[in-house]
């Protein structure tokens, strides 16, 4: 029987690890480590946390008094340094240990420092933590000249907030227009064009090497074949490095990622893994790619918690995530790339629109510009897989309601 729990991580698959344990029952101990302060919402750190607009506090995942009434031990500013699983133990940074029937790795990750030349610059910045949120902030004064690498989610948003700010803003992909794998291509040019209608300029080309210049600058040499530009500061946006160390120490099977069942249980029954770092191994026993997106995270702990309390798992949905920059919302459910067919409701000039991809006859996935009700729609659609007429979906006059009921 599980009496112990103790949740390594507090990012959004720990919290929603313990609130869905509280939630479906579990009156044992619960036990959540974290190394912050408080554990803390991520998106917002390339948005309105960066620009200033927003104290830590107010993203807070949970106010203070959820632990207290939901009877979770928060232990912060600390981490967990081995596991000793088969002692049922956890060695902590500050020289005490937690006793545990099994434990949930919610360890999230790192970001990506890729090994280009002279990126160990203090110049150039990640974007992963409120401390490195802080420490860029710094740099985005008006008339900052801002170097930002990747244009996917957190590239794109914090070069969006950059030129808010009033920098100088250059952004750099190697892909033409990124993102498209979930947003279409048509679509996925039109938001990455956004870029350039708000003053960004945009290159499509990768980094070479990084030269510090003192009080002066970061020059960075483009694979353009110009001459190196000068920078005040850097952004990387190259994606993240899952937090696997103490499952390696701890002789779980570890694969790009810590990798778990459907149930969320590493090749260690006592321990489960949720989130950025957990890989599933489907059921022909495929490793399969590590979902890192926000509600990624949250069904996990969903999950995870059903596998603790010995409940039936939730029914897969189809993926989903957003993104906000330049003053509009952006959403996707789903993989425009198993799409066959794309039909555009409403028109890409309109306050608001959405992209359906459709194969069979049914919706496979969809995106939308300031449009969360079309996605919420389409998510129905996909999960119940009804049958839909392009012609009718396509139509803005014909309530998406009414198809759902079709």
């Amino acid at each position: 029987m599980t009496e112990r729990v103790v949740i390594v991580g507090g990012g959004i698959a720990g919290i929603s690890t313990a609130s869905a344990l509280r939630s479906g029952g579990f009156e044992g101990d619960l036990t959540l480590v974290d190394a912050g302060e408080f554990p803390y919402d991520r998106p917002p750190l390339s948005k309105d946390y960066l620009a200033g607009n927003m104290p830590l506090e107010q993203i807070a995942l949970q106010p203070p008094s959820w632990y207290d009434d939901q009877r979770v031990r928060l232990v912060n500013r600390t981490t967990v340094t081995a596991l000793r699983p088969g002692e049922g133990k956890l060695e902590l940074s500050d020289g005490g240990v937690l006793s545990a029937d099994r434990v949930v790795l919610a360890t999230g990750a790192s970001a990506a420092r890729p090994p280009i030349p002279g990126a160990d610059s203090d110049r150039v910045h990640v974007l992963r933590t409120a401390e490195d949120a802080d420490r860029l902030r710094t740099a985005l004064v008006p008339g900052a000249r801002i170097l930002v690498v990747g244009a996917g989610l957190i590239g794109a948003e914090t070069a969006s907030t950059a030129v808010g700010l009033g920098c100088e803003v250059t952004l750099v992909d190697p892909a033409a227009a990124p993102l498209t794998t979930v947003l279409g291509g048509q679509l996925a040019e039109w938001v990455h064009a956004l870029h350039t209608q708000r003053g960004i300029t945009v290159l499509q080309t990768v980094v070479q090497s990084f030269t510090g210049l003192g009080v002066t600058g970061i020059r960075a040499q483009l694979a353009d074949g110009e001459a190196a530009r000068t920078y005040d500061a850097v952004l990387l946006g190259v994606g993240m490095v899952p937090h696997t160390t103490l499952a390696e120490q701890a002789g779980l099977a570890v694969d790009q990622g810590i990798v778990v069942d459907a149930g969320q249980v590493t090749s260690n029954p006592a321990v489960l893994a949720v989130g950025d770092p957990a890989r599933l191994r489907g059921t022909d026993g495929t490793l399969l790619g590590r979902a890192e997106h926000w509600e990624a995270a949250q069904t996990d702990g969903v999950r995870a918690a059903a596998t603790l309390l010995g409940k039936q798992l939730p029914a897969d949905a189809a993926p989903w995530f957003w993104t906000d920059r330049h003053g509009r919302h952006i959403e996707g459910v789903g993989h425009m790339s198993d799409a066959s067919l794309t039909v555009v409701r409403g028109l890409f000039d309109d306050p608001s629109f959405a992209v359906f991809g459709l194969r069979e006859g049914r919706v496979v996935a969809a995106a939308a510009v300031d449009d969360p009700t079309a996605v919420r729609a389409a998510r129905r659609m996909i999960d119940r897989r009804i049958p839909i007429e392009p012609n009718r979906l396509a139509d803005p006059a014909i309530n998406l309601r009414t198809l759902l009921r079709s």
